[in-house]
This record gives C-alpha cells, structure tokens and sequence, in this order.
C-alpha cells in the first residue's frame, strides 16, 4: 500500500498539471478540489444583494456613493452586465449535477450551461461568454480562438461545415458536413474550442491594461500549469472620490456553473472588490492575482 506522503505527492502533481489550462491538444483531465487552497471562507450574507433582481446590474446592489457606469448598449460591458443570473441562493454545480465541494464563495450563479464534459472550465468559461456576446451580435467573424498549440479556430469556417483534426499535436481543417450557423452546431464549436484552449492561450490573444483603466469586460489572467482567469462583470464608481468598485465571475474546475464570487472575509464592501485594495495583490477565495495580470480583449 502506498504511504500516506506519496498519495500527497501524488494529488499535489495532479493539480499541478492540470489546474485550469490544457497544456496540449488532449482531452481535459477530471480533477478534484485543490486540496492545498488555505482560502479563507466568504461571510454567507452581504447587504448588497437584491434577492429579486435577475440580472447582475439588478442583483447587486451598490455602497453609498457609487454610481455603475453605463455601457454602450451593444458592447460586450453591457451585455456582462445585463447577464440573466439564476434565482438567488441557487448552488454552484459541477458539470455532473454534483454540487460544488463548497458553497461558501459565490453570490450568484449566471443563467448559462455548463455542457455535461469537463470542459467549461475558468478560461472556458471567459471564452464562452465572449463567444455568446459575438454570437448574440451576429459577429461570426470575430468568433475565433486559439488552441494551446497556435492553431486558430474560427467559427466562420466551422459554420461552413469544415471541422477541426486533432492527432498528436498535428491539427487541421476538413470538410465535413453541410454550412449551419444553428446555436447547437454553434456550441459544439465552444466545446471543441474548450477542450484544446485555456489558460496560455487566451493569455496570449488579450492585451495588458492598467487598473487605472479596468473595465467590464476585462480579465484577470495567469496562464500556465497550474494557471487561472476570471472576468469583470460589471463595475462602479464613487462620486467624488472616482474610486472604482467592480464584480467578478469565474469558473473553475472541475468545470461548473459560472459564478460571481464574494471577497474573503472582513473586506469592505463584499461582493465589491475596488481598485484601490488591489494595487499590491488581488486575492479572491480561491486564488491570488497580481495587477499585471489584468487584460483586454
């Protein structure tokens, strides 16, 4: 039987390759909760909360003095902050019905499919709600990604009906099937696309920004093994001060339900993070990013 330092050993090089990112074009690895995160538990109840609203801008309520911005009605901030959420109090469940380990980290829960693969996981997630803005637009051009491995796949060709060729690290197009741009031959795409991208790739495709100028929209980013991602869904501002609170959304994985998740416990103004406490570090339940993390598409 083996020891009980090499089973350690063993789950810690589990999660070390596998944490949020598909390093090459293979099929993502089922793994468990990171049995070494020393995240401390959100309190479960904030004043900020509309039990009623349905969408995020709705939902969530704003401290005394702030102001949400006002996106354009046909960008990307606005659709984020538009976003349909599920009844308040709905659990976060992995991609096989299972609730999430813990429930303690998220406010609300984005109306949206997880697929039933592990797939949809923290870059996925970003990805697919990108892919779903574009889609919503009807801009097919624009819906395209890069593998891990460099390969670009667009959606205007998959609508064709070329499909996409993976061996070993060899990918390429091929003529499959009649043209469909349908929003089920549209998800099958996002599901290939989620099995061979993550992490290093998406971090590759945005552009690095300042705090100064955060956004909805934008993204914090570390790519690599293990690397996560999370995205800003909406945002506001104080009055006087122009200090800038914003919310942010994540998947993680396995894959499960998108998520707005809380600050850790005896911050100011949770589920809010500002601009301001973030200058050195952003920390959130279940990971650290710093401000040079923060990208654009």
């Amino acid at each position: 039987m083996p020891s009980s330092y090499s089973l350690l050993s063993l789950a810690l090089l589990t999660f070390l390759l596998c944490a949020c990112d598909k390093s090459r074009p293979v099929s993502p690895t089922q793994i468990v909760h990171n049995p070494f995160s020393t995240a401390s538990v959100p309190e479960p109840q904030t004043k900020y909360i509309n039990s009623a609203g349905k969408v995020i801008r709705d939902r969530v309520l704003l401290p005394e003095g702030f102001q949400r911005i006002s996106p354009n009605k046909n960008s990307f901030g606005y659709y984020l902050q538009n976003f349909p959420l599920k009844p308040h109090g709905t659990k976060v469940y992995l991609h096989d019905g299972t609730p999430k380990y813990t429930q303690g980290y998220h406010l609300a829960v984005l109306d949206i499919d997880t697929g039933k693969r592990n797939l949809q996981q923290c870059a996925d997630a970003i990805i697919r709600l990108r892919a779903e803005y574009l889609y919503a637009q009807a801009d097919h051009d624009d819906i395209q990604f890069h593998f891990t491995n460099g390969f670009l796949a667009k959606y205007s060709r998959w609508k064709t009906g070329e499909r996409i060729s993976v061996k070993d690290n060899t990918v390429k197009w091929y003529n499959a099937t009649s043209a469909d741009s349908s929003y089920k031959t549209f998800r099958k795409y996002m599901d290939m696309v989620f099995s061979f991208a993550g992490t290093l790739s998406l971090e590759k495709e945005l552009t690095s920004k300042s705090i100064k100028e955060l956004d909805i929209g934008d993204v914090f980013i570390q790519g690599g093994s293990p690397g996560h991602a999370v995205i800003v869904v909406d945002v506001a501002v104080h009055d006087i001060s122009g200090e800038k609170l914003f919310l942010i959304a994540q998947s993680y994985m396995p894959a499960q339900d998108i998520h707005i998740i809380k600050k850790n416990k005896n911050l100011n103004f949770s589920p809010w993070y500002s601009a301001i406490e973030i200058q050195q570090e952003l920390k959130i339940p279940e990971w650290s990013f710093s401000p040079q993390d923060l990208k654009s598409f």
